[in-house]
């Protein structure tokens, strides 16, 4: 009896077993299915990926003049505002092109001073030679009624002393007066030219003048515009930060030679960041402008930031790569490509906004309207 009663209780007890199986599998099944059926209705009205990352400004420092450093006034990670000296180089030949170029511009103002001077004297020459030959004219005029006088006398005289009416003394003396009205007339007439002569050099000089004072006047502006080159030049050598933000890593020692272009480090900007999402073509079908995102960043896990997208790549990601596919060979295979789509925060106040990073891993999930 024993013996039938334990081969009876070992009969009943797989039974027992197959039903918390069964009930197991069933829960796992349903369960399957819920998760299953979830998934599945929320992929009709969602695209998700995590493909994306933090992205921001990041500006770069060069100094746009060559130089040796003398002063540093930042460190590594450091929070700078925009106007914030940085680095500051040796200034002392920058110091030495400006009064130079201070040098040059007095000079150039002299040049001008002189060149005016000698115009105003031209110009003068050139009035008095005018006024004389108007004086001169006047005395030829003066000049041709003595010689007409004289002429008429010398006529007179010269028909008196035929029938011997005058002395020989008279006829001569009218003779003289003749000569000397006619001489005088010559005279003054040369002196007119002269004077004329006088006058038009004087009008070339001034001319000529004025062409210098012309190109002192553009001396003095070529020197004030060395001189605002050598004031910009010298405000270089001191470098301040373009942007508020954080500094990275600074490369620059103290009596290094820095070359004008050179990069020395970046500033990472502070103004709100935003996302880089690369979603597969496939996953664009119904994405547009302003729709709704939620992202979670790996860094904050528990947290949600609302967001939307915003605008979208104008081409793959492929195409910008430094060697983009050419796919006219002829070992042609088909990859679904990702389109860059950018994705801002809604919510600038929401205080872990501050502390995102560009480059931190982020999942993005869109909501399809």
């Amino acid at each position: 009896m024993e013996t039938k009663q334990a081969t009876v209780e070992t009969e009943a007890a797989p039974k027992k077993k197959s039903y918390t199986f069964v009930i197991i599998l069933a829960v796992l099944v349903i369960v399957g299915g819920i998760w299953g059926f979830s998934k599945y209705t929320h992929g009709q009205h969602h695209e998700e990926t995590d493909d994306a990352q933090i992205d921001a400004n990041i500006s770069p420092v060069i100094p746009r003049i060559s130089g040796y450093v003398t002063e540093i006034r930042v460190k590594d990670n450091q929070e700078v505002k925009k106007g914030d000296t940085l680095i500051v180089l040796d200034n002392r030949d920058q110091l030495i092109k400006l009064e130079q170029a201070k040098a040059s511009l007095a000079g150039s103002e002299g040049s001008l001073v002189v060149a005016n001077a000698t115009t105003n004297a031209t110009a003068a020459s050139g009035i008095t030679y005018e006024a004389n030959i108007s004086v001169v004219d006047a005395q030829i005029e003066q000049a041709k009624v003595n010689v007409w006088r004289a002429n008429q006398d010398y006529a007179r005289y010269e028909n008196l002393i035929k029938d011997h009416s005058i002395t020989q003394q008279e006829f001569e003396q009218a003779t003289a007066a003749k000569q000397t009205a006619e001489r005088q007339l010559a005279v003054l007439q040369a002196q007119r030219g002269a004077a004329e002569r006088q006058a038009k050099a004087a009008g070339k000089q001034t001319k000529a003048t004025s062409v210098q004072t012309s190109v002192a006047n553009a001396n003095i502006k070529a020197r004030q515009a060395e001189i605002a080159n050598a004031e910009l030049n010298l405000s270089y050598t001191v470098i301040t930060a373009p942007t508020d933000g954080r500094v990275s890593k600074v490369n620059a020692q103290l009596g290094q030679y820095l070359q004008a272009g050179q990069s020395l480090f970046s500033i990472i900007s502070a103004s709100e960041p935003w996302v880089v999402a690369n979603f597969k073509e496939t996953q664009l079908t119904r994405m547009k402008l302003g729709q709704k995102v939620k992202i979670h960043v790996d860094a904050y896990p528990d947290h949600e930031f609302d967001a939307k997208v915003a605008s979208f790549s104008p081409a793959t990601g492929a195409r910008f790569a430094l060697l983009p596919p050419d796919n006219a060979s002829g070992n042609f295979v088909k990859v679904v490509q990702r389109l860059p789509v950018r994705i801002e925060f809604e919510n600038p106040q929401d205080k872990f906004i501050s502390t995102l990073r560009p480059g931190m891993n982020v999942f993005v999930d869109v909501e399809l309207n």
